[in-house]
């Protein structure tokens, strides 16, 4: 990844995001009197489009019932559920070592890219990168290939030179539809089989041993 364009996922990459998106899940299906799954079923559902969630906890393809669903996550999520979240430890460490290996970092996540730019810079992690790329709030590129296509177009990045880091296998595919390579971590909710079926091409356990792997290529772009 010497001198590469990196794109990190948000959600289970750079932060934990349970409490929040389970906590709105949970508003919306009791607003609509709906049975709720418990909170390690509800958990499984972060990272992918929350359309897509939605669809299968109502058992519907139908739209109406799918916005009325949103519209009561995102009532809640705007007021408390943005902020019920926390950067995983290490990973300010790692993005400090990824900076000084990188071209250029930008954050590429599922979450609508007004929610993720507000989170980035509540927690402090605006400065490391030069933009955050997410869906927008009618669902466009809500599927993440097209959002990293539209990414790479808008900042006119070829694919040879970018990797994503994602924990999720939609971040893998994404990067795969799109050409580029692909990092999967492992302390996300994700799982390694899950990463490994989706044709990462390298996986690290821990934010540290990410950052240890970008000191080195750090160093060697120095020598």
């Amino acid at each position: 990844m010497k001198g590469d364009v990196l794109l990190f996922d948000l959600d289970g990459t750079l932060t934990d995001p349970k409490p929040g998106i389970v906590g709105c899940i949970r508003f919306a299906l009791d607003q609509l009197a709906i049975a709720c799954p418990g909170d390690a079923v509800l958990a499984g559902f972060i990272g992918p489009p929350l359309r897509e969630t939605f669809a299968l906890l109502l058992s519907t393809a139908e739209a109406d019932p799918i916005e009325e669903a949103m519209a009561l996550y995102r009532r809640r999520f705007a007021e408390t559920g943005l902020y019920e979240n926390q950067v995983y430890e290490g990973v300010r460490k790692m993005l400090e070592h990824a900076a000084a290996s990188a071209a250029a970092m930008y954050v590429a996540t599922s979450k609508p890219a007004m929610y993720a730019d507000r989170i980035v810079r509540h927690f402090g992690l605006a400065g490391y990168f030069r933009k955050v790329y997410g869906p927008e709030l009618d669902g466009r590129y809500d599927n993440k290939a097209e959002l990293l296509a539209h990414l790479l177009e808008v900042e006119r990045i070829v694919p040879e030179v970018a990797v994503m880091i994602g924990d999720r296998a939609a971040d893998i595919r994404a990067a795969k539809a799109n050409g580029l390579r692909s990092v999967g971590v492992l302390w996300g909710y994700g799982s390694e089989s899950e990463l490994v079926d989706a044709g990462a091409d390298i996986l690290f356990h821990t934010p540290h041993d990410l950052a240890d792997h970008l000191s080195q290529i750090a160093w060697a772009r120095k020598h």
